[in-house]
């Protein structure tokens, strides 16, 4: 089973959430469902901007803790070196 850490992100350069799961495809969704968390329903963080998969929910969990704890401009360097046009690559997953 994979674990997934990932960023969503309300528009470029806009408010971002980092979370983690083991089902990213079904969690995504629920963030743009508007079930996913009350910080993602307040601030319309939907927008799929990044993530990394992990083998072990031990290691994911990890990075999650590193990645929140990262200045917002290391962040949004990550997230313009792999995705530099901030595409929502929650339509590229397979489901």
């Amino acid at each position: 089973m994979a674990f997934y850490v990932y960023i969503l992100a309300s528009r470029q350069n806009g408010t971002l959430y980092t979370g983690v799961t083991n089902d990213l495809a079904r969690r995504v969704h629920e963030h743009r469902e508007k079930s996913g968390s009350v910080f993602t329903r307040r601030y319309d963080v939907t927008r799929l901007v990044y993530y990394e998969i992990f083998d072990s929910p031990d290691a994911a969990i990890a990075r999650e803790k590193r990645l929140k704890r990262w200045p917002r401009d290391w962040k949004i360097q990550a997230i313009e070196k792999h995705n530099p046009e901030w595409r929502d690559l929650y339509e590229d997953l397979n489901r």
